[in-house]
């Protein structure tokens, strides 16, 4: 009896051990921040689905949505897309007196949907959006709890929030300067910017804020690893996947912003700003990059690349076998059911 004992507390000792060792070895989820014009082009709410998903399955920490836009309705619709898929204390920071961009058509039409008793068809978590704080200031904030070279930026709009936030000076959460607190803590900065197949072609997110843009990219101290307009145009997310495959989920958010932004689902969209999440989240694994450079921003907001050994941006391309892909990748991670409502 004995020997059964000691044999039984063996085996348990090495199941323990083993789980243990299972527990030690799970990789740490990538911190993740995401930088959006989010209400202009449907592409930002298909990305920020994108990173509720990667929530879901423990790959990603998103430590805060920043947004570079100047208009009320995107941070009432960041609550909502927040609150419905289970994620509604995620902070967020808004930019004040930032480039002149009024459009914001889905967010805004999603923002005012009412049911038939004139109650708000979408649930909010927060309100006086307005006393969010200053992105810039967040960013120090949140980037001075992280550890070093950790923490990879997703920014798919206007410079602006990270042009501020490189000028910071020391303050109560950090006594670097933005820059040095970029350079110690970020390990990866990835744009939707330009135009590398097109060196006349004054990309949209380049030209709402050219200073701003051009110092970023003069002055970003980290790797680059840039989604060029070309890329998420050659990738188009089907708009009958959004008719067709989310009969599960009732009222939804994201379905509704398809629809405010042309007024129906018949239509596919690029996905300039998914392509930026995945790249951030997954890696070049679906993607042929480009040799090591720098990107210029001219004064007109055409963005050049010169190649060079020691250059710190790199840039992304696709052929058709990896648009086929990458937009079958993009449907399935959409598609899935998040958490929150299993």
């Amino acid at each position: 009896m004995k020997k059964l004992f000691y044999a039984f507390a063996l085996m348990s000792m090495v199941f323990l051990a083993g789980c243990g060792s299972e527990k030690a070895s799970k990789p740490e989820k990538l911190r993740v921040i995401f930088e959006t014009d989010i209400g202009n082009d449907i592409d930002d709410a298909l990305a920020l689905d994108m990173l509720y998903k990667y929530m879901d399955q423990d790959k990603i920490d998103l430590l805060a949505v920043m947004l570079n836009k100047c208009a009320p309705a995107p941070a009432e619709f960041m609550d909502i897309m927040g609150t419905w898929y289970g994620y509604p204390d995620i902070p967020v920071g808004i930019v004040r007196d930032g480039a002149d961009d009024p459009w914001g058509k889905y967010a805004q039409k999603v923002v005012d949907l009412k049911n038939e008793d004139g109650t708000p068809m979408f649930a909010r978590t927060h309100g006086e959006y307005y006393r969010l704080p200053d992105a810039h200031i967040l960013y120090r904030q949140i980037l001075a709890q992280q550890p070093d070279n950790s923490v990879v930026i997703s920014t798919v709009g206007f410079s602006t929030n990270l042009a501020r936030l490189l000028d910071t000076p020391a303050d109560k959460y950090s006594p670097l300067t933005g820059k040095e607190l970029v350079a110690k803590k970020v390990k990866l900065l990835v744009p939707m910017a330009g135009h590398m197949a097109d060196t006349t072609y004054c990309e949209y997110n380049v030209i709402k804020d050219i200073p701003a843009a051009q110092k970023v990219f003069a002055e970003w101290p980290t790797k680059m690893a840039v989604t060029p307009f070309e890329v998420g145009l050659a990738i188009e997310y089907p708009g009958a996947s959004m008719r067709n495959d989310f009969g599960w989920a009732g009222l939804h958010p994201l379905v509704e912003a398809y629809r405010a932004w042309a007024d129906h689902l018949d239509y596919d969209r690029p996905t300039w700003d998914l392509t930026s999440v995945l790249y951030a989240v997954e890696g070049d694994s679906w993607f042929t990059m480009s040799e090591p450079g720098n990107i210029v921003i001219r004064d007109n907001g055409a963005s050049i690349f010169t190649p060079c050994e020691d250059g710190r941006v790199v840039y992304m391309m696709v052929d058709d076998a990896q648009c086929k892909a990458i937009n079958e990748h993009f449907q399935e991670i959409i598609t899935s059911v998040p958490t929150s409502r299993k």
